[in-house]
């Protein structure tokens, strides 16, 4: 065989080989099916094991469904008010007070810059001061003044205006110390009682004045004490909630007594600044409202000394609220008068009439139903609003 022949063999082995390669390829595509491309290979999750199937779940056990009441309960946490200052308080009490009070400072303006004051001008301004609730005797000692001086100075017009409103501040009497006496001392908190007769607003004030102290940053813990007028506590128990103020409660008709010791017990655990206790105002019998404040006040100061008693009179009532003055008097060493609804009417005298009766302060009054509408009273505010003017004087 010459060398030719054996190239061509050679040449047709290949060629065999290579078919049956092809061939032997078809073959195995024909068999398993298309092979997907590489990138978009699939692969299967292993199956789920049915119940019974794996060691921890016995084949006897129920499936169960998830039901919304299975899921813990969430509680929103509530937003705290942040209550007004002081200074912003003040503002509006000039302006509210001179809008219900400045009637009366007109009136006596326009009686005192007539051209000639005689005798029945003298009892016009009489009529318009006991008209006010400034009292007899307030009313006769300034009249009295402001003839002498409008004799001896001969004041009119414009001059009038400044006579009367320092008398008028003379009677209110500037010096006396408004401040709140509820600060923290020796190593337990200041404690208030707040007294007066259901319907002044004494639950509210109490809540009100949290939120003045609060808005001072002092820690207040609330004692609702008035166990006997229903929800009471629960109004009390919303107002310290708004402030993120804890109160202290018990049930309806419980010893108030007991209420007020665990109230300030809390104090004292808290490390509070203040506690003001709520008290029952219940008028029928002078001796038995007196054997429960006396109670309160002796149990209280096993813990504590009782640094303010601040008694809550509604500024409309009048002679009314004279009377309850003296009643309360008599029972409780008040420190301090809160005058609610101020700005409600005309009645601003009881102002004088109240501290003259009781020798002791008005410290706050309220000037509206708003949550921040009780405001530290201020002598000479009170006595622009009276004249009209509810911004204050250069000084």
């Amino acid at each position: 065989m010459g060398r030719v022949d054996q190239y061509l063999y050679l040449i047709i082995a290949l060629a065999v080989l290579f078919v049956a390669t092809v061939v032997g390829l078809v073959t195995t595509r024909s068999r398993g099916g298309r092979r997907p491309d590489r990138g978009t290979d699939v692969i299967a999750p292993p199956a789920e094991p049915t119940v019974g199937e794996d060691a921890e779940t016995p084949r006897d056990t129920p499936t169960r469904t998830i039901e919304d009441t299975d899921l813990p309960e969430v509680t929103p946490t509530p937003t705290l008010e942040r209550p007004e200052s002081a200074a912003s308080r003040l503002v509006r009490l000039r302006l509210r007070l001179a809008r219900s009070q400045g009637g009366i400072g007109r009136g006596l303006l326009a009686l005192l810059s007539r051209d000639r004051i005689d005798e029945e001008t003298w009892e016009d301004i009489e009529d318009t001061l006991l008209t006010a609730d400034v009292g007899v005797a307030p009313t006769q000692e300034l009249v009295e003044r402001l003839r002498t001086r409008m004799r001896v100075e001969g004041t009119t017009g414009a001059s009038a205006h400044a006579v009367l409103r320092e008398e008028l501040l003379a009677l209110i009497d500037p010096g006396m110390d408004r401040s709140l006496h509820v600060e923290r001392s020796n190593g337990v908190p200041g404690v208030a009682l707040v007294v007066g007769v259901n319907g002044t607003g004494k639950t509210t004030t109490v809540g009100k004045l949290a939120r003045v102290l609060v808005a001072e940053d002092k820690q207040v813990v609330l004692g609702a004490a008035d166990t006997f007028r229903a929800a009471a506590a629960e109004q009390l128990t919303t107002w310290g909630e708004r402030v993120g103020v804890p109160a202290v409660r018990g049930p309806e008709g419980s010893d108030p007594a007991s209420v007020a010791f665990e109230a300030v017990k809390a104090g004292v655990e808290q490390e509070a600044d203040t506690v003001l206790i709520d008290t029952a105002g219940r008028l029928q019998n002078k001796a038995g409202l007196m054997d429960e404040l006396g109670k309160v006040k002796r149990v209280v100061e096993k813990q504590a000394p009782v640094t303010e008693v601040l008694l809550v009179l509604d500024a409309t009532t009048g002679q009314n609220g004279m009377i309850q003055a003296r009643v309360f008097r008599e029972v409780v060493d008040v420190t301090g008068i809160v005058l609610t609804k101020l700005d409600g009417s005309a009645k601003g005298g009881i102002v004088v009439a109240v501290q003259r009766e009781l020798g002791v302060p008005v410290k706050l009054v309220g000037i509206g139903e708003g949550a921040d509408d009780l405001a530290p009273f201020d002598p000479e505010a009170f006595v622009d609003a009276l004249l009209g003017d509810p911004t204050p004087p250069p000084r």
